[in-house]
């Protein structure tokens, strides 16, 4: 029976978003109530989230500090030259735009937080995606799986928590891994080229000065799925629809016109020359911020409490005056109230998940459902089954909860350690993308997509993106 509930508060929770009867925030925290409640154990509903929100309070704290920090970064400018970079090979032209999204993203997740990757990807190219009424889920899909493939590197979690819950060595595992891993990546840049294209085909192509100069008219702006026609005279007058969703991470409605001083405001999220530029301190910011990341990837200290030093440091530094640091955190107030909210709004979902026993049932339901003819090859079988496992719950849960089961399993049938734990970090691209990680909140939330509408774009992609990886590491011999 817990089995059966848990598959239909996921579904339930999932077909509430997707179709925009509840915002996420509201389904993350009353579908596991009423669940809750539905199997008997609604006397214990409290006591489950207050374990959930113990669970995930560093995590919600970490973000925090997280996107204070790295937005006064992105404000002094420690990431304009990556940016112009990126934007200089861009230029105006959606398909470059779209591939610029994936390298970026790529790059900046070698420092293993998806937070962080979402951050300065959204802040680099929102402001062509808007200004080009580019659909901006393109731009959350491509970020999102691009940071699922490099995700599996050592430091960023999934390979660690493998490691650990197997006994291996996280090095054995990665390593061979490396060339599936670099078809998955390869298959992302190919998604964002062709996701480009189309892109193109749909708006025409200017030259980034015929950007900016164009005038804005108002439009209507509707979610979507980067789908639709049109051409280079609608890019050039402005009337089109624009395919993007300008909700918020909590479920704001799509819809609503603007106005040539907003978009141009938005536009200047690249102004070389705003005010909170610190060009004297580069280096020092440079310093701060490679330090951060050198002692995340030592751990030195624990993550939360490394950004919340670095935050303050910053602050200080770069804005001494007091009036200066309360307009810093009060212009990444927003972020920080919406991506907060919705990791103790997850809080809810996973506590009542794991507190009630579903976890426990489904994993043991989908490892028993498992043939036993398919014993011998029990690293394909968790290959693909950690694409829907590792979405409809968190790493931990099936790293440490289901992946020894498998692990167990294989054995039986003289599978290795080692092929499982590779398998395992198959999924990891449609990982990203899941309601129960906190970043993909950031990035829903920075880009203004309403996260139903990012699912229902980035789902397909990504795992179409996990199975290349699959079938390279099966191709190259390695699982």
């Amino acid at each position: 029976m817990l089995t059966i509930l848990g598959f239909a508060m996921i579904a339930t929770f999932l077909v509430l978003i997707m179709t925009k009867k509840m915002s996420p925030i509201a389904a993350l925290v009353l579908i596991p109530a009423l669940f809750c409640v539905a199997v008997g154990q609604g006397a214990q509903l409290g006591d489950y989230v207050i374990e959930g929100v113990g669970n995930l309070a560093p995590t919600a704290a970490m973000l925090m500090f997280a996107i204070v920090y790295f937005g006064v970064m992105i404000d002094v400018g420690l990431f304009d030259p990556i940016v112009r970079g990126i934007l200089k090979f861009c230029q105006a032209d959606p398909m470059r735009i779209v591939v610029g999204t994936a390298v970026l993203a790529a790059i900046v997740s070698l420092d293993g937080d998806g937070s962080t990757t979402f951050m300065i990807t959204v802040s680099a190219m929102y402001p062509l995606y808007k200004r080009l009424k580019m659909s901006l889920v393109v731009m959350t899909g491509v970020a999102a799986t691009a940071n699922g493939v490099m995700n599996t590197l050592p430091w960023g979690g999934p390979t660690a928590r493998a490691a650990t819950a197997l006994k291996l060595d996280a090095s054995e595992i990665f390593v061979p891994m490396i060339p599936a891993l670099a078809m998955g990546l390869l298959a992302v840049f190919v998604l964002a080229y062709v996701l480009g294209i189309r892109e193109r085909k749909r708006l025409g192509t200017l030259t980034l000065d015929e950007a900016l100069a164009r005038e804005p008219e108002p439009e209507t702006v509707s979610a979507g799925t980067g789908t639709g026609t049109g051409g280079k005279d609608r890019l050039r007058k402005g009337t089109g629809a624009s395919a993007s969703g300008t909700g918020t991470g909590s479920g704001a409605s799509a819809g609503g016109t603007e106005n040539e001083e907003a978009d141009d405001e938005e536009f200047q999220g690249l102004d070389p020359n705003r005010s909170t530029l610190r060009p004297k301190l580069y280096w020092f910011n440079a310093g701060l911020t490679a330090a951060l990341l050198t002692a995340m990837i030592m751990e030195l200290m624990p993550i939360p409490v490394l950004f919340l030093l670095g935050a303050a440091l910053a602050l200080t530094v770069n804005f001494p005056h007091m009036p200066d640091q309360r307009a810093r955190i009060a212009a990444h107030a927003d972020n920080v109230l919406n991506v907060s909210g919705m990791v103790f709004a997850a809080a809810v979902f996973t506590g009542v998940l794991t507190g009630t026993g579903m976890v426990e049932h489904m994993a043991d339901w989908v490892v028993g459902a498992v043939p036993e003819a398919m014993g011998p090859h029990m690293a394909i079988v968790t290959g693909l089954l950690s694409l829907p496992l590792t979405y409809f719950m968190s790493n931990d849960g099936f790293y440490f909860g289901v992946l020894p089961v498998l692990a167990e399993a294989g054995a039986a049938h003289g599978v290795s350690p080692l092929e499982i734990a590779r398998a395992s970090l198959a999924g990891q691209a449609l990982h990203m993308s899941s309601p129960l990680v906190p970043a993909v909140y950031v990035l829903v939330g920075m880009a203004k997509v309403e996260f139903g509408d990012h699912t229902r774009f980035t789902v397909k992609w990504a795992v179409l993106t996990s199975l290349v990886v699959l079938a390279a590491g099966i191709l190259f011999g390695i699982m």
